[in-house]
Order: structure tokens, then C-alpha cells, then sequence
């Protein structure tokens, strides 16, 4: 059996800011895809739903490579307790943007590392508040066409021109609204036995 401290790691994602937040940490790591429904079920909380799909997504890539410590992640954008998912189209992203505007959003960011072979799971939850301007018309139709974040939660991307609709954001864990909390990641591959440092 190998040493914990060699053992692969696979982002069990295949979102490309989940991939370049990853990479910040120069350890070597491969991509896999985890097929898992990301439906929500009867009752369930934003909250909850996030950390049951990173949860499931990171079980579902471990057990094609259980010797492998896998990260899966998911984010669920909250308000007034009801989730806001990825919109895909742009008529979508507006309604979004238009709901949220002048209001706090909770961001859900939940990470799971699991590792079958050695029996490890840990998930940890970042909640981050977003305060958003009171938007015009004319500044989410500019802000849609120009940057079309429409497979992002609550359709902005605080990462680039999207920190122009904010007011406020409120975290103890910089990277979490961008779709992978890396000090919590941190802290759960090195109890996985992944020397970050």
C-alpha cells in the first residue's frame, strides 16, 4: 500500500475555477468528472444541499480510485432561504441578478476530501454574505453581455467584472466564493495525510 503523502489527488470537478483555485496550491493533481444528479430533494436547504452534492461528488470519483485522495465541492447561492442555481441563459441570469439586487446573499460553498482506501472523509462548510448593490436595468444588461457568467451560482463572478455589483463580502475564507474555500481545503488534505507545504 502507498504512503499517504504519495497518494494521487483528483479534483472531482470539472468547473475551470474550482481547477485554477486548485492549482494556487502547486500540488500535482488530475481532473475527473463525478456523475452525480444535482437535483435537490423535498426540504432540503440550500445549505444542506451543498454539502450533500460535494459530498456525493467527491464518494463517487473515490470509488473509481479508491486509492486516491479526491476533493469534490459544490456551491449553492441562498436568498431569502431558497437556492438560486446556475442560470445557463441569460433571461435567467437577469431575473437573478434583478432578485438580488440591493439585497445579502449567503453563498453555500461546501468541500468534501475523501480517500475510500484508507477510509478518510472530512467536509467542511464556507458561508460567504454578499452584499449587492441596488442595480439598474442597464448596469446587469451591460454586466451580462459583457462577462456571461451564466454557469456561475447567483450569476456573478466576484473574480472579475462581477465585484462591480457588490457592496460588501463577508468570509473567513478568501477563495470560497469562487467555488473552492482553499483554507479549508488545506486543513482537510493535510489531515488526509497531502503535505501542502
Amino acid at each position: 500500500m502507498s504512503e499517504p503523502a504519495l497518494r494521487k489527488l483528483i479534483l472531482g470537478s470539472t468547473s475551470p475555477y474550482r481547477r485554477e483555485l486548485l492549482a494556487r496550491l502547486h500540488l500535482p493533481f488530475e481532473i475527473a468528472a463525478p456523475a452525480v444528479d444535482e437535483t435537490a430533494l423535498a426540504f432540503e436547504t440550500p445549505r444542506q444541499l451543498a454539502c450533500r452534492l460535494a459530498m456525493a461528488k467527491a464518494q463517487a470519483v473515490a470509488v473509481q480510485f479508491p486509492a486516491c485522495v479526491v476533493i469534490g465541492a459544490d456551491q449553492v447561492a441562498e436568498l431569502n432561504g431558497q437556492a438560486l442555481g446556475k442560470p445557463g441563459t441569460h433571461v435567467r441570469a437577469k431575473t437573478q441578478l434583478q432578485q438580488m439586487s440591493g439585497k445579502t446573499v449567503i453563498f453555500q460553498t461546501a468541500v468534501a476530501v475523501v480517500c475510500q482506501e484508507t477510509r478518510f472523509a472530512q467536509m467542511d462548510l464556507a458561508q460567504v454574505r454578499v452584499r449587492f448593490r441596488t442595480l439598474s436595468a442597464a448596469e446587469i444588461e451591460t454586466y451580462l453581455l459583457t462577462e456571461t457568467p451564466y454557469d456561475c451560482a447567483g450569476s456573478a463572478k466576484s473574480e472579475g467584472l462581477g465585484i462591480a455589483l457588490l457592496e460588501a463580502i463577508d468570509n473567513d475564507d478568501p477563495t470560497a466564493l469562487v467555488g473552492l474555500p482553499l483554507i479549508r481545503t488545506c486543513r482537510m488534505l493535510q489531515a488526509a495525510g497531502i503535505q501542502v507545504l
